[in-house]
Parts: structure tokens; sequence; C-alpha cells
């Protein structure tokens, strides 16, 4: 169960955020991100983001490759990465103290973004995994979701007074962490000074709702050469599309359906809803209680971080229902040497929570492709 609700931190945390909760941490005083200590990411610092990103290429036929990974030297634009519940600490919500868990989300989710912008990822006082057990126990939440929120907001303020400077902006996010830049999108992004500096946003993991394809003034993207727009999408197996009890792509209360972009399909000149093979990144070590991968290939010892395998995996947007979700199949040939499935549900005594869907991978699942399309949307918003 501890490996559970330790997965579920990570999938939960959306439900928990932006509401005030039963018990207020002590220290509620705003932080000063002037603080370095207060970044996990920051240009031009060994840290959080300064992690490997080598990965090992394996074709249809087995055959293997080493791909290296480079960071952007002096790039043009920036990102602003919010990471997901991850928290390890005790209380409601966190503390400030860099730990474990946060180094590896990045590792997992942002640091590959190196190799397209300078990067800026605050710590902030999260609803923590600790405050989402207590809820699985039918407790109050001791989080404060508000707190969380406006640790987020300093931070992004801090960061256009003081290390902007007119330079273009991609913001990301995965499960809290989008529920926090749905938040910021709406507050102090959509319709103001700062919508001009927005390259796009990235709200992974999340419901993100829409009227007439926009969030606020904000555009769902539909072609890859388009800046000032909105990606988003939640993941499931083609083979196991989201049950009735989930929360995930789910149409809400005012009849907005949930937002899916394919960002695969758009680098691919095609639309999101047209199957379109995926560019993931995969942890060779798998992620939180995903458990470990099985074998990607045949006679094959990985030994770097990251995997990708070329052509096995496609994806797709599907509305159906109440839900609007990203379709994720995996092409097996049990024929070739390759693996003929993927690692990344959420598991409980050996079975997978259907209605997390593929939750805990929704970011490795398409970072290629996000990696291109940020390239491509930054050219865009340099020209425009």
């Amino acid at each position: 169960m501890a490996r559970f609700l330790t997965a579920l931190g990570l999938t939960m945390g959306l439900a928990l955020t932006g509401v005030a909760c039963a018990q207020v941490p002590a220290n509620t005083a705003p932080n000063d991100y002037g603080k370095k200590e207060n970044w996990l990411c920051l240009p031009g610092r060994q840290d959080a983001c300064a992690v490997d990103q080598t990965t090992t290429l394996i074709q249809a036929d087995g055959k293997t490759s080493t791909e290296t990974f480079k960071l952007a030297t002096n790039p043009a634009y920036d990102c602003f990465y919010i990471y997901p519940t991850v928290s390890t600490d005790p209380g409601g919500n966190s503390d400030m103290v860099i730990d474990e868990a946060e180094r590896r989300v990045v590792e997992q989710q942002l640091a590959r973004f190196g190799g397209q912008c300078r990067l800026f990822a605050p710590m902030y006082r999260q609803v923590t995994l600790a405050a989402l057990r207590a809820v699985m126990m039918g407790q109050p939440s001791p989080g404060d979701g508000v707190l969380a929120y406006g640790d987020v907001r300093d931070a992004w303020r801090w960061y256009l007074a003081n290390e902007n400077r007119g330079r273009g902006v991609v913001l990301l996010g995965h499960s809290q962490g989008s529920r926090m830049l749905l938040d910021l999108l709406k507050n102090e992004v959509d319709g103001k000074p700062a919508q001009k500096q927005m390259i796009s946003a990235y709200v992974l993991g999340m419901n993100t709702p829409v009227t007439d394809g926009q969030f606020g003034s904000i555009p769902l993207c539909d072609k890859a050469d388009q800046a000032g727009c909105l990606v988003t999408y939640v993941s499931f197996r083609a083979s196991s599309p989201p049950p009735a009890n989930s929360r995930f792509g789910k149409t809400d209360e005012q009849g907005r359906r949930a937002g899916c972009v394919n960002p695969a399909a758009l680098v691919a000149g095609k639309a999101s809803t047209d199957e379109t093979p995926v560019h993931s990144y995969l942890s060779s070590k798998g992620f939180l209680s995903s458990g470990e991968p099985k074998p990607f290939a045949k006679d094959v010892t990985v030994s770097t971080p990251f995997v990708s395998l070329p052509g096995l995996i496609s994806a797709r947007c599907v509305s159906e229902g109440e839900f609007t979700y990203l379709s994720v199949a995996v092409n097996a040939d049990p024929a070739d040497p390759r693996t003929d499935e993927i690692t990344g549900d959420v598991m409980v005594a050996g079975q997978p929570l259907k209605d997390w869907g593929l939750h805990l991978i929704d970011v490795n699942l398409e970072m290629g492709d996000l990696n291109a399309l940020v390239a491509r949307q930054a050219k865009a918003y340099a020209g425009r």
C-alpha cells in the first residue's frame, strides 16, 4: 500500500490543489525566490537538471546505438517548469529542501529540455504524499493548495522581474504542477503583459477544460509552427480506455471537454486525431510504482538512463462519451526481439489501476516530440 500511495502522489495531486484544506503549515511566509536554494534548476549551475540523459536506441531488428545529449549553448528562450506531487515530507505541505524525489522527477520530465532552453524550476510547498495518504484513508487533507499556488505565483513573478528580460518562455507542468500552471495561466498570463512572452504552455497529465478549442483566450495548438498556444493531454492505453470512475480526461460539470493535443501528430503535420508514432524516452529504471520495466529487447542490456524504441509506440487523441484523452498503442510484433509491452501503469498488488491510465509516463511517452514541438514553436515566436 505504501508504494501505491507514493505513486498516487503523482496522479492524485491535481484533485487536491487550489483548495485551502484543514491544516495550514506553521511557516506560511512568502518564499524569497532571489535565493538560489529555492530553485531546483537555474541556468548556469550544476543542479537537479545537470543529469545524464544518454539514451539507448533499440531498432525493430534489435540493433542498438547510443544517443548522447548536449545542452544548448546560449539558448534564446526559457522554460519554466512546475513539478508534480512527489514530496515525501511528513506534513501536509512540503518544505523547501530539495530531496531525491524532486531531483528524480526533474531527471524524467525537465532536464532534456535543456537542449532547447534555459531551465527554471522553482521549489514550492506542494501538497505532499502524506496529505494524499490521509485522503485515501478517508481523513481531511492536511495540505493547503492555496499556499502551494502562492509559491508558484511568486516564483513566476520573480522570474519575470529578474530573469526574463523580454525573452520568450515555455511554461511546463505535470499533474499537480499542471493544476498550478492552469491557475497561473488564468491569473498571471491570460490577458496580461506576460502573455506576449509566452511561446507556449504544456499542461500535461491534467484535464484542461476548453470552450471552442480555447482555455480562456489561449487556443489549443493545432499546428507545429504556432506560438502562443497550449498543449495538453492525459494518456491511456488504447487497449484500456478510461473507465467511468476515472478523473482524467473527463468532461467537467460545466460541460467543458478536456483538451487533447498530440505533439507527435503536430510535428508530423497531422491532426491530433491521426494515429502517429511517438518519440518516447522511457526510463530504464522505471518510475515510482510502475515497477521495474521488462527487458526492452531480447539479449539487450541497457546501461543508459533512458531507452527509445522507434516505431514501437503510437498515439492519437480520442473523444468518446465523457472522455477526451491520448490513446496510446503499442505496435507489438511477437516475431521481433523488442518488447511487446511498456511499463507505466500505477500498480497495486500486481494489478494496474485502470482509472489512472499511463499517468506516470505522460511526459516520457512524448518527450522527443515535445522537444521537437518546442523548437518549432520558438522559431514561430521569434518570427512573428
